[in-house]
Order: C-alpha cells, then sequence, then structure tokens
C-alpha cells in the first residue's frame, strides 16, 4: 500500500514537474476552484467586502440565542443583520493561474476590491491579484499561481508593422509595442535593470521591419554605434541631435504637405504608392539633452527641447514615432521634460534609484502602480511596470537579448536601411501592403534560432 501511495506521489510530482499546464488543468485547477468557492464567504467578510442585509430568521424553538450571539428569539421568525457575500461565478482556469467574475454589492466599486487585492492573494495563498471591471456591477479578480516573470523565453515575431513583442506581461500574455496604437514610449530605468536589453529587444524586432531608425546615442555612441549598419542616422552629441532633430522637423513639414495636398489626416490614409517610410526615433540618455552646464548652452538647450517637443506633439500622423530611454528622469530637468511626458502615452519603468524618477514615470496614471515599481528588486533586471495600451498598467519582463544578437540584425537587415539623405528628401522607394506581408513572413522565428 505504502508503495503504491509513493508511486502515485512520485507520478505526480514528475507530471508537476514536466508538463505543468496540463497538470493544473486536470489536477490543480479543481482543487483550487472548489477551495476558492468554500472559502469565499469566510475571506470576503476578512476582507471587509460583505454587506450587512435584513433576513428572516427561523427556528422551531423560541427562545434560543439567535444566530448574532446578542438577541433571545421570542417568535419563530425573527428578521436579523447578516453579511452578504458578493455573488461569485465559478473560477476559470488561466495559464498561469485563475479567473473569477463577481457582482458588487450596493455601494461598492472595483477601487474596493482593488484596495483588498493584496489581503485576497494573502488569503487564498497565491502569488498576486489583479482587479479589472469589464462593465458596471461586475469584477474581475485575476490570480497568478506563481510568478511567470521568473522565467521568459523569446516569443515569436510580430506579423506587424511597427508592432514588436519584447517580452511577456504578468498575465502571461505578451508584451507588445504597438508604435500605430501608442506612438511615443518613456522608458525609465537604472543601470543594470534592463533598460538598454529593452532597447536591444527593440533594435532586434524592427531591424526586419521597412522603417527607418533614427538613433540619439549621448554616451558618446557606445549603445547604438554597433547598430549603425541598420541605423539611418545617428548622433552621439548634443550639436549633432540639433542638426537631426532639424531634419526631423523639416521631415515633418513636407509630410505636412504631402497629407494636405491628398487630402489625408495622417500618412496612412495616403495610397500605396505615396505613403512615406515611417521614421522611429530612438532616444538614450534622455536627460543629457536637457543638463546645462552654464549659461552658454541654454539657447543650445532650448533649441533641442522645443525640436524634439514638436516631434512629440505632431510627429504621429506623420509616421515619425519616439521611443526615449533615461536614467534619470526630474522636473529638475526644467519644463521641457514635462511637456515632453505629457505627450508619451507609453510608460516603462524598471528598477530606478529615486522615487522622483518614477513619479515623473508613472505618477499620473496609478499609485498602485507607482508602489510596485519601487518594489522591483535589483536581482530581477527587465522587470518594469507597463502603461499598456488597454488603458491598464502591468508587470512585465523583457526577454534577454544580447548586444552580439542585436547586432547580428542590425548587420543582417542592413540592405533595409535607407540614406537619411533620401528619407528627408522622400525619395524612399515604396512598399506595398502585398511586399509588406511578405516581407514580414519571411522573418524567422527567434525561438528556433
Amino acid at each position: 500500500m505504502l508503495g503504491v501511495l509513493a508511486a502515485a506521489a512520485a507520478g505526480l510530482w514528475a507530471w508537476r514537474r514536466w508538463h505543468y499546464p496540463s497538470f493544473w488543468l486536470v489536477v490543480a485547477f479543481p482543487l483550487t476552484a472548489i477551495s476558492v468557492r468554500a472559502t469565499w464567504r469566510k475571506i470576503a467578510l476578512g476582507c471587509h467586502l460583505t454587506k450587512k442585509r435584513q433576513r428572516f430568521w427561523f427556528t422551531t424553538v423560541p427562545g434560543l440565542v439567535a444566530s448574532t450571539g446578542v438577541v433571545r428569539v421570542r417568535r419563530k421568525w425573527q428578521r436579523i443583520a447578516v453579511d452578504t457575500k458578493p455573488f461569485m461565478w465559478l473560477p476559470k482556469p488561466t495559464r498561469y493561474g485563475w479567473r473569477v467574475t463577481l457582482h458588487t454589492l450596493e455601494g461598492q466599486i472595483p477601487a474596493d476590491y482593488a484596495d483588498a487585492a493584496e489581503r485576497l492573494a494573502h488569503s487564498w495563498g497565491v502569488h498576486a491579484i489583479r482587479v479589472s471591471s469589464p462593465r458596471p456591477g461586475r469584477v474581475v479578480l485575476s490570480a497568478t499561481v506563481r510568478d511567470p516573470l521568473i522565467r521568459v523565453e523569446p516569443l515569436p515575431t510580430s506579423p506587424d508593422l511597427l508592432k514588436v513583442i519584447v517580452g511577456r506581461l504578468e498575465t502571461g500574455g505578451p508584451w507588445i509595442i504597438d508604435f500605430k496604437t501608442i506612438p511615443h514610449w518613456l522608458n525609465a530605468g537604472a543601470t543594470q535593470s534592463g533598460k538598454s536589453n529593452l532597447a536591444n529587444a527593440l533594435v532586434q524586432g524592427l531591424a526586419p521591419q521597412p522603417v527607418a531608425l533614427v538613433g540619439f546615442d549621448l554616451k558618446g555612441g557606445v549603445e547604438f554605434t554597433p547598430y549603425s549598419p541598420r541605423l539611418s542616422a545617428l548622433s552621439t552629441t548634443r550639436d549633432e541631435c540639433v542638426g537631426l532633430l532639424d531634419d526631423l522637423v523639416a521631415l515633418m513639414t513636407s509630410r505636412m504637405a504631402l497629407c494636405r495636398d491628398a487630402g489625408a489626416r495622417n500618412i496612412w490614409q495616403l495610397p500605396d504608392n505615396e505613403r512615406p517610410m515611417p521614421v522611429v526615433v530612438l532616444v538614450d540618455e534622455l536627460a543629457e539633452l536637457y543638463l546645462m552646464a552654464d549659461k552658454s548652452e541654454k539657447d543650445e538647450i532650448a533649441k533641442t527641447s522645443t525640436a524634439l517637443l514638436r516631434v512629440a506633439q505632431l510627429g504621429r500622423a506623420f509616421g515619425i514615432y519616439l521611443f526615449c530611454c533615461g536614467q534619470r528622469i526630474g522636473s529638475d530637468l526644467g519644463p521641457g521634460v514635462t511637456a515632453l511626458r505629457a505627450q508619451c502615452s507609453g510608460r516603462i519603468c524598471h528598477r530606478v534609484n529615486d522615487p522622483e524618477t518614477a513619479t515623473m514615470t508613472l505618477g499620473d496614471l496609478d499609485p498602485a502602480a507607482l508602489a510596485s515599481a519601487r518594489a522591483i528588486p535589483a536581482e530581477t533586471p527587465g522587470v518594469a511596470i507597463v502603461a499598456s495600451q488597454d488603458g491598464q498598467w502591468y508587470r512585465a519582463r523583457s526577454f534577454y537579448v544580447s548586444e552580439q544578437v542585436a547586432e547580428h540584425a542590425a548587420n543582417t537587415w542592413a540592405h533595409l536601411a535607407p540614406a537619411w539623405t533620401d528619407v528627408v528628401a522622400g525619395h524612399v522607394p515604396q512598399m506595398s501592403d502585398a511586399d509588406l506581408a511578405e516581407l514580414l513572413d519571411s522573418i524567422p522565428d527567434p525561438r528556433k534560432a
């Protein structure tokens, strides 16, 4: 008998170890669902999610103490106040846990459940609980049993233009940077936090696509110079950045005239043979554009700040997108940084050394996101708080892309890099939708590589 039990336990352990998804669906989730439903009343009461309601209490023996323990029942029917829990539907399995829909009680809002999310996670013994509300009166609790960001494997290449899969969200879904949906991004992070690794993943994902890449590398070129074969232009000093920004403003002005003459609101409404090539601007060490050593640099900084802000305000409609990275992003850098930050709808905050950078990056989104950003441990590089395109924020982790892999991608697809003079002059050959689909389909899967 003991041998049979030991063999069964060993089989279950091996099953869980080598094929956890099937083990979770067949064995672990049914037991978890039963436990969640059985303990919901007690946990809702402990997390202050219940409401007092009047109910009739029936007893066949008058004189007994009622369930409240306060009054004595003198009649068979007694109206008393009882704690009512929110109605819970059956839990549904997910890849890394489960989710369940609740009906909110009168006077409750989703924020009440979000405030109790940490208590709910500890009560059920899960890694985290996230709260969402698909419609009024409904709240969805999404539980992750174990952290899906501990190990992140490369995801398949996205088949869409200007869309790059750079990692995985805490929900188990792909972390996608889509410039068409969110045109401008702000990426903050301290040294060794994963900020540069995310830029490598972005370069690797954009290199096979028919887009022009422009680099602003204020570290003297040490970050983006290895990728120069795929870059149409690269600036390594502030003087060079001023000239390149002037080119971007001129390019934006010429595309304005092109769209106006064609009666289009943006370049995506133009015919294929007239649509100019999209431009993605990668900025590293954003603070260097605003730092002033003496008053002689004041005019140069003002010119740089104004040009970059114009690109951020007007560039989306004309196919110019920004991805700005920096270790330190604070209001002390001047009003130009604050104005640029307001134009960047995409927010990514890795581990930072000072709370002001986290506040500048995420502070106006959700206080809980700010607290989560400051709680990222140093031993988990690549983990960040992301403001996603669905209006919510998530913990996410980019998959590891070494400098060698990104450099190899830049050299492999160097033939797709148009000359910057051709981009500014509008002489870049156009690509039809059929040719674009064929090119994107030919991109190899990084998991197989």
